[in-house]
C-alpha cells in the first residue's frame, strides 16, 4: 500500500513538472510573462475561512466538484453554489449566487471568505463587488475568466439558437463597449488568474486570438489589478478537473500567490 502511494506521488510529481515546463515554453514562445510573482502574505489558517465556488455559463455546481473535493481534503470549508446561469442577466445572477455563498459561509462562523470561480462565475463576482463590499474577502482565484469578454460571443450571438442555448447572461459576455466585462474596472482585491492554453473546440477557436482555451483567449483572461497569473495546458471545459490547477488554487488561497517553479 505504501509503495503504491509513493508510486502515485512520484508519477504525479513528474507529470506536474512536465506540464509546468511545457507551459513555460509556450509562454516564452508567446513573448509574454508566464508567471507574475508577487510578495507573499501571512499564510491563511484554514480553520477560520470559507471558500465559495461559482461555476460558469451553462454548467452546474457539479462542474466544480473536483475543486471542492481538493479543497475539502486540504481542510477547507466549502460553499459550492449552483445557480441557473441561463435564466437571467448577469446583474440578477450575481446578486443571487454571491449572496447565497456569503450566507452559507456565515453559518460556518468563518472569519474570512475566499472565492474560486470558473468562466462567467468570475464576472458574477466582479459585478457583485462593483456594487457591494465584502469586508471579510481575502483571496480570489479565477479559472478561465472572460475578464475582457470573448470574441466567441461577438461572432456567434446573432446565430439562430445561441440565445436559447446560453441565455441572456451569455449574450452579455462580448467584447463591445456595452458588454458587462467592458463596463467593469480594474480589480481592487487579491486576485490570481489561471488561464488555459489548449482547446478541444477548433470551431470556436477560429473566433479567438491564439492562444486560447476554446472559449476565451489567454489575453482576455487578464485584468488590471490582478496579483498573479499563470497559464496551464488545459482547455476551458476541463480546466477545473486538473490536479495541477487544484495545487495552484490551494497555494494561492494560502499564500496570496501561485507556486513558483
Amino acid at each position: 500500500m505504501r509503495s503504491a502511494r509513493m508510486s502515485r506521488f512520484f508519477r504525479t510529481t513528474v507529470l506536474y513538472t512536465l506540464r509546468r515546463v511545457l507551459g513555460c515554453v509556450v509562454a516564452l514562445a508567446m513573448g509574454g510573462p508566464w508567471h507574475l510573482a508577487q510578495a507573499s502574505e501571512t499564510p491563511v489558517d484554514v480553520t477560520d475561512h470559507c471558500v465559495i465556488l461559482l461555476h460558469g455559463l451553462a454548467r452546474t455546481r457539479h462542474s466544480m466538484s473536483a475543486v471542492a473535493d481538493a479543497l475539502e481534503e486540504a481542510g477547507d470549508r466549502v460553499a459550492n453554489i449552483g445557480y441557473a446561469s441561463r435564466r437571467d442577466r448577469i446583474e440578477v445572477l450575481a446578486e443571487d449566487a454571491v449572496s447565497r455563498g456569503l450566507s452559507q459561509c456565515q453559518k460556518e462562523n468563518s472569519q474570512y471568505v475566499h472565492f474560486v470561480t470558473h468562466s462567467m462565475g468570475g464576472i458574477l463576482l466582479r459585478y457583485y463587488l462593483s456594487h457591494n463590499e465584502i469586508p471579510t474577502l481575502r483571496h480570489v482565484v479565477m479559472m478561465a475568466p472572460p475578464n475582457q469578454g470573448s470574441e466567441v460571443v461577438d461572432t456567434w450571438k446573432a446565430r439562430p439558437g445561441v440565445k436559447s442555448l446560453n441565455g441572456p447572461a451569455g449574450l452579455q459576455l462580448g467584447t463591445d463597449k456595452d458588454s458587462i466585462p467592458s463596463q467593469l474596472g480594474p480589480v481592487d482585491f487579491s486576485l490570481g488568474v489561471i488561464a488555459g492554453t489548449a482547446t478541444v473546440n477548433p470551431i470556436l477557436s477560429r473566433s479567438l486570438p491564439d492562444p486560447d482555451d476554446g472559449k476565451v483567449s489567454l489575453a482576455a483572461t487578464k485584468v488590471a489589478g490582478m496579483r498573479d497569473f499563470i497559464a496551464v495546458p488545459y482547455s476551458h471545459t476541463f480546466l477545473m478537473g486538473a490536479e495541477e490547477v487544484h495545487q495552484q488554487i490551494l497555494h494561492f488561497l494560502r499564500e496570496g500567490r501561485f507556486l513558483i517553479d
